[in-house]
């Protein structure tokens, strides 16, 4: 018996919202656990600007969502574009070739020495 097109239809959007409840969850927790700033780049983001950072999945599987965000890192829309670029091949392989190096770039390297200093006495 073949499957018909609106069963399959249904297939295919049933799919499609589970996804996107699995992505709306792991964002939302990404945002929480890692401050605002892209992880390549490190260029900073704001409310108004949020919608330009994306989750990247380290490993390249969006189903692995591990609670402390170990398989996660937040990157600039054009950052994440670059880093999926790089799958050439099509069997998943990173061409490494020609890879961005890590923002050295601390923003927060001095956020405990401005806190105690803050601190009503």
């Amino acid at each position: 018996m073949a499957p018909t097109n609106e069963r399959l239809d249904n297939i295919v959007r049933e799919a499609r919202r589970n996804a996107d409840q699995r992505a709306a969850g792991y964002r939302a927790q990404a945002l929480k656990l890692f401050p605002w700033v892209c992880g390549r780049c490190a260029r900073t983001f704001t409310h108004s600007n949020l919608q330009l950072l994306e989750v990247h999945h380290k490993n390249s599987n969006h189903d692995d969502n591990p609670p402390d965000g170990s398989n996660w890192e937040l990157l600039c829309t054009y950052c994440h574009e670059h880093e999926h670029s790089k799958l050439k091949d099509g069997e998943g392989r990173t061409n490494t070739s020609n890879t961005l190096a890590a923002a050295t770039h601390n923003p927060f390297a001095a956020l405990k020495a401005l806190m105690a200093s803050k601190k009503p006495e």
